[in-house]
């Protein structure tokens, strides 16, 4: 990320000695900003004097200053063997965080801690040891995502902060400029734009910024365009005029009958000394994200939020407080419609310098930070995020190794692999039994399918074959009840747990599973009697055993499935006691049985008891228990059909 969105405030004062037209030169090299040509003097010093501790330091405060941490390394460690202080061990332990040598930067940030009283400075090792220790344990926020370089849009330069807005891809680059920033030693930034849908740019249609016209000897960086399209606002700053704006700060254009306005200098700003840069709207329209080293703030650079005033212009900036903002520096702010807020940050716990985070509320309501991961961050700067299709593509910029350029402009994509289907279908065979007792298909069947939420989920007709079909889901429970007139209804519970493989071992986007089962439907004829099998009583009892009750709640699901029909519940003896005897007995029994299907729900006007005694024998001359046992029975038979 380019050194425009760093304060160039000068450190100090170099007191130089011997050489000292060369040190001279590079002095005032430094001291107006020109960290490039700095570099370039003071390491011709050190060729003639490896020794000179004053041209290490003026090197590493050089890369230091003009964001390129990792490579003044050499000389912190240089600076720190002979004249050991809070600030050069300070900065040795960043530097080696950005080449993630995570022990060397613990080591450079504990001997920092000792070389100070000062409870801020003490505040800001702590947080960097912290942020050492958690970066171990960083997760990626979107598994799966895949971040690609887009190299047709980018050059050997800087290219980076892309946005869309009504199909058309703005962006920052250096590609056109005819003159260097003194600072970095590469072009001046400007605007341009490209035609674009989503993430598919037109890299052969891209042109300076049309709206207005770039200015040369300047940066001008980060775009922001309010939702409606009618307002730009971006960062402008280090030129080389003295009679020019001393800082970076936002400078706004509007669209007014034609065509945009020049760009004018925002009251936002507030003070032409502040700098104030990476601009971004909210959905809405209504707030302007930017930021800031305005005092009042917790570090380096930090977030603001500005609210829309009646005159169109942004104002009352209030700083977006201590869960966002660090003793480092935040930028590149972006609001999402879910109340999500994007940024970049290096005093977050990162994997280098500015990585990519996202604040959100937690479930208790708390606002909490997340680094994005692995697969949006690295060693290096990665900032200015923007989606195309929330949250599933758009584009972030960096200067990672293996890049085409400095900066470069990377889009991603949601690449999770789609979930393996399984359809289950299954078909409902409808059948009935013949007197002979052969099982027939039974067609024209009203068959219906409920969920485990007890949803009707489908229901058809069997067909002359008797087959309904229904797509079910894996691991689901269902229930389904068939019923034709002249039948009784029948339910049933339905599973499709344990019947279907594993989609992770599936290969195929789409896996159909068969499955078949079969309900088989009882003719319903008025008086026909029906023998409950299994219900059997003490001798000389009428009580309902655990056994009989077993047998009797199928009959009290019959009579659910079934509730326009009433019964006669009729219980026989065998012919070894006397009339009389039997007769009563089998009386209780019947109204025991009777008892129990109240007990279970069922309405006792549906329900008659009968005790037949001996009278109705099906053995009449019974001579072993077998036969005895066949007599000793417990039937019901439908005595009433409501409706009909």
């Amino acid at each position: 990320m380019k050194p425009i969105f760093f304060n160039l405030a000068l450190c100090f004062l170099l007191l130089l000695g011997g050489c000292k037209s060369l040190l001279e030169k590079g002095n005032e090299q430094f001291l107006s900003g020109q960290y490039q040509l700095a570099i370039g003097t003071f390491k011709q010093v050190l060729a003639k004097d490896s020794s000179n501790l004053r041209a290490r330091q003026v090197l590493a405060e050089s890369y230091r200053l003009s964001n390129r941490i990792e490579a003044s390394s050499p000389h912190y460690e240089a600076l720190v063997a002979v004249e050991p202080t809070f600030d050069s061990y300070f900065h040795l332990g960043q530097s080696h965080k950005a080449n993630q040598q995570v022990e060397a930067a613990k080591k450079a940030f504990e001997q920092a801690a000792l070389l100070t009283s000062d409870d801020r400075l003490l505040a800001r090792v702590k947080q960097e040891l912290r942020s050492l220790e958690l970066a171990a344990s960083i997760v990626e926020y979107f598994p799966n995502y895949q971040l690609v370089n887009y190299r047709e849009l980018n050059t050997a330069g800087a290219d980076y902060a892309p946005i869309l807005s009504e199909e058309f891809l703005y962006f920052t680059s250096g590609r056109a400029s005819s003159s260097l920033y003194a600072a970095t030693g590469t072009p001046y930034h400007q605007l341009f734009r490209t035609r674009a849908e989503g993430l598919k740019v037109d890299a052969g249609s891209i042109q300076p910024l049309p709206e207005f016209r770039n200015e040369e000897g300047l940066n001008q960086a980060a775009l922001a365009i309010s939702p409606d399209g009618n307002t730009l606002i971006y960062a402008r700053g280090n030129s080389t005029s003295s009679k020019d704006y001393p800082e970076t700060t936002l400078f706004a254009s509007y669209f007014r009958g034609a065509g945009f306005t020049q760009p004018i200098w925002l009251p936002l700003n507030e003070e032409d000394s502040w700098w104030n840069s990476t601009p971004a709207f909210s959905v809405d329209g209504t707030e302007l994200y930017f930021a800031s080293t305005r005092p009042g703030g917790f570090g380096g650079i930090d977030l603001y939020k500005a609210t829309k005033l009646a005159n169109g212009d942004f104002g009352n900036a209030v700083n977006l407080g201590p869960t966002i903002n660090t003793a480092g520096n935040e930028l590149f702010p972006r609001a999402t419609k879910d109340g999500k807020f994007f940024f970049a940050s290096d005093g977050h716990p990162g994997l280098g310098k500015l990585d990519l985070f996202v604040a959100e509320k937690n479930s208790d309501g708390i606002q909490v930070v997340s680094n994005l991961g692995k697969n949006f961050n690295s060693n290096g700067d990665d900032f200015g995020i923007f989606f195309t299709e929330y949250p599933k593509a758009g584009f972030i910029s960096s200067n990672r190794e293996g890049g085409k350029g400095d900066d470069d402009i990377y889009f991603f994509e949601d690449k999770t692999p789609k979930p393996k289907v399984v359809n289950v279908l299954l078909n409902v065979y409808t059948k009935t039994t013949k007197e002979s007792g052969e099982a027939v298909v039974l067609p024209q069947t009203r068959v219906v399918l409920y969920g485990g939420d007890k949803k009707q989920l489908g229901g058809d007709v069997s067909n002359a074959q008797g087959r309904v079909r229904f797509t079910l889901s894996p691991e689901s429970e269902y229930s389904i009840i068939a019923s034709r007139s002249g039948y009784f209804s029948k339910s049933f519970p339905y599973t499709t747990k344990g019947k279907t493989p594993d989609p992770a071992t599936l290969i195929q986007e789409v896996t159909n599973i068969n499955l078949d089962t079969t309900i088989v439907l009882d003719q319903l004829i008025l008086e026909k009697a029906i023998v409950l099998e299994n219900i059997y009583y003490d001798l000389a009892k009428a009580e309902i055993r655990p056994d009989a009750a077993l047998e009797l709640d199928k009959l009290v699901k019959i009579l659910k499935d079934n509730p326009a029909i009433r019964i006669e519940l009729s219980s026989h003896t065998d012919s070894r006691s006397g009339d009389e005897y039997n007769l009563t007995l089998s009386q209780q029994r019947a109204q025991s049985a009777v008892d129990y299907l109240v007990s279970q729900g069922i309405a006792a006007d549906r329900l008659v008891a009968k005790g037949y005694g001996e009278t109705q024998l099906r053995i009449q001359k019974a001579q072993t228990e077998e036969e005895h046992q066949t007599n000793r029975r417990t039937e019901f038979k439908v005595i009433e059909i409501k409706g009909n």
